[in-house]
């Protein structure tokens, strides 16, 4: 969920503009109604920023959390939204949606470590180079 990521890392208002362009875009690529991804992911991104704003967010459990309820979240407004407009309604798959959460959840700390190691592999290699030139 590249919508959490930008959220915590720049706060809820560009949360919720990655959340509707990736939404929209998203729906736009999908046979369902147009609108229904850009509000989930509007709503998810905007709420994510500001728990990224209030609360420390530093530590890979906690980023793993809000990844966590985020996907879930953003599932429940999807098919809530589903129900409430009427489209076709197969039921809540619990065991997928508790998949995608954990499997979104360590994609997402993965994404945050490598995120905050490789500025320093970068300079590391460059004074690396620059040493072995002198």
């Amino acid at each position: 969920m590249v919508v959490v990521y930008v959220a915590l890392t720049s706060g809820s208002v560009a949360g919720l503009l990655t959340g509707t362009v990736a939404g929209l875009i998203q729906d736009s690529l999908s046979t369902g109604l147009i609108g229904i991804g850009g509000l989930a992911k509007s709503i998810v991104g905007f709420f994510s920023g500001i728990i990224g704003t209030q609360f420390i967010v530093s530590q890979p459990f906690p980023r793993f959390l809000v990844f966590f309820v985020a996907t879930i979240v953003h599932q429940a407004i999807t098919v809530g939204l589903g129900m409430v407009l009427g489209q076709r309604s197969f039921g809540i798959p619990y065991a997928a949606v508790a998949g995608e959460a954990l499997g979104n959840a360590v994609v997402g700390v993965a994404a945050f470590q490598l995120a905050e190691l490789l500025p320093g592999a970068v300079e590391r290699r460059r004074m690396g180079k620059s040493r072995l030139r002198r």
